[in-house]
Formats: structure tokens, C-alpha cells, sequence
């Protein structure tokens, strides 16, 4: 469960360094891109795996594709979603997509349910119902806003998804993985922002440089211990998917609180409080 709690802590700093970007204006799609060279540079210095394994024909290169378009597609569909749509309906949609991943826990690959974690995985949705924001108002939702809403939800459930397939190839070296995915994503965001640079006339700009190298390091290691929790509990994912998921919502929601202000309600602190109740439930199912 350690690399759970790791993933969780890097996760919320992803999302407050993604706030923090638009209040000091820092071009997000500049910083995306340098996240994933910084990503890709310390998993090849922290592992160095053979330059030789990445080509294996064993490697799931099709998987490796797929994470690597999705990865950065998913970052700008979630800024179109935001801007579009408004925090708190993509907001939504980040949390609901948890039904994904848990449907393909069962269903995908045969996990064993439990009165406990069926208990918990239920106690995990009422709180994600309960810890949404649902009271605020946003009235004008234009048909590009719902497709960036649909996008979020679908992409969110399918990376999880994706990632526990990468955790279950165990004749392919881990570090190889990680690393030939986060290439792949560095040369999709690199091309973007050549286009940017050429069509647009988007300036480079250090800070935008140095935000991305910063945002590197922590989703660096939110991936980095995702795959190492499914690894370590490869026989039940849902435990994983759902501690993540409710995880990011305490933590995330006592950052808000703290650090920014964020106002919740009395139906918000009995989700939260649910959410550490479901906790409880899913990791007694382990035993």
C-alpha cells in the first residue's frame, strides 16, 4: 500500500502544480511537453535500462503507442474541459471515471470479489457522489464541452486500464516500459509545440521550461509507483484503482482546504469521511 500513498502524494501535486500554473500564467502545453523529457531523463538515470531492451520484439509496443498519445491528449483535453465545461463538471468527470477500471477489475481480469471490498468499492462511489461539488452552477455547456467531458471520463478509465496491462508483462523489463512510453510522449508534445512554435508563433519561454521539468519529476513518480502498486497486488486490481482514486480526494480536498481556501460543504466532509471508511474496507479485503 506504501506505493499507493506515493502515487497519491504525486498525483495532488500534478493537479496543484497544474493550479498554480494558471494563476501565474504559465503556458501549460509548453510545460506538458518539457514534463515528459524530464520524465524520460530520470527514469534512464534512476534505472538505466539497456538501450538494447527497448527494442525487444517481447515489448508491448502497441500499449506503449497508446499511453503515449493518450498521455499528453489527455492533459490538453482536460485544459479544453476546463475551459469549456468549468472545473467542477470535469472535476466530475475525473472521479466518476473510477467505474471504468473497477468494471474491468472484474470483468478484464477475474478478480475475485469479497464482501469487504464490494462493501468498500460501494462506500468508495457513495463518497465520490457525496465529495462532488454539485451545488455550483454552470449553465452554459456548449456540444465541444460535453465530447471534452466524455474525453476525460473515457481516457482517465482507459490509461488506468492500460497501465495495469503494462504491470502484467512481467518478461518486459519495467524501467524499458516506463521509459519508451514517456519518448514516445515527449517526441507527440514536441511536434505540437513545433507547430505552435512555426503556425502559432508561441514563444519558448524558460519559466514554461522549468515549470514542465518540476511537473517531470512528480508525474514521474505518480506513474512510477501506479505500475509498482499493480504490481504488487497484481491479483486485485480494484484495490488499487479504488484506494488511488478515493485517496486523491482526501488528500486532494485537505490541500484545497488549506492551501487555497476551497469551501466545502456538510455533504463534502461525509464523502471525505466515507472515503476513509472505504479505505478501511478495501484494504481488510486484501487480508
Amino acid at each position: 500500500m506504501i506505493f499507493i500513498f506515493f502515487s497519491i502524494c504525486c498525483s495532488v501535486f500534478v493537479s496543484v502544480l497544474l493550479k498554480l500554473a494558471k494563476r501565474y500564467k504559465i503556458d501549460v502545453i509548453q510545460a506538458i511537453a518539457w514534463n515528459y523529457l524530464a520524465a524520460g531523463f530520470l527514469c534512464y538515470i534512476i534505472y538505466r535500462p539497456p538501450l538494447i531492451t527497448l527494442y525487444q520484439a517481447s515489448n508491448p509496443f502497441h500499449i506503449y503507442l497508446l499511453l503515449g498519445f493518450l498521455l499528453p491528449a489527455l492533459f490538453l483535453v482536460l485544459a479544453a474541459s476546463v475551459r469549456y465545461s468549468g472545473i467542477v463538471r470535469t472535476d466530475i468527470a475525473q472521479r466518476l471515471s473510477l467505474f471504468i477500471p473497477v468494471l474491468a477489475a472484474f470483468l478484464l481480469y477475474n478478480e475475485a470479489p469479497s464482501i469487504f471490498k464490494t462493501f468498500g468499492i460501494a462506500l468508495a462511489f457513495t463518497a465520490i457522489l457525496l465529495s462532488i461539488p454539485w451545488n455550483t452552477t454552470q449553465n452554459n455547456q456548449s456540444a465541444f464541452g460535453w465530447i471534452s467531458l466524455i474525453g476525460v471520463f473515457l481516457g482517465l478509465g482507459i490509461i488506468d486500464i492500460l497501465f495495469k496491462q503494462i504491470a502484467q508483462y512481467k518478461t518486459v523489463n519495467f524501467p524499458t516500459s516506463l521509459l519508451v512510453i514517456f519518448i514516445i510522449a515527449f517526441l507527440i508534445s514536441l511536434i505540437t509545440l513545433l507547430f505552435l512554435f512555426l503556425i502559432k508563433k508561441i514563444k519558448f519561454e524558460w519559466i514554461n521550461f522549468g515549470c514542465g521539468l518540476i511537473l517531470g519529476m512528480a508525474n514521474f513518480g505518480n506513474i512510477l509507483f501506479y505500475v509498482k502498486a499493480h504490481q504488487s497486488l497484481a491479483t486485485q486490481p480494484s484495490v488499487v484503482f479504488a484506494t488511488m482514486n478515493i485517496g486523491v480526494i482526501i488528500l486532494g480536498s485537505l490541500v484545497g482546504i488549506v492551501l487555497f481556501k476551497e469551501k466545502l460543504s456538510r455533504l463534502n466532509y461525509v464523502g471525505i469521511l466515507l472515503a476513509l471508511v472505504s479505505i478501511v474496507f478495501v484494504v481488510l479485503s486484501r487480508k
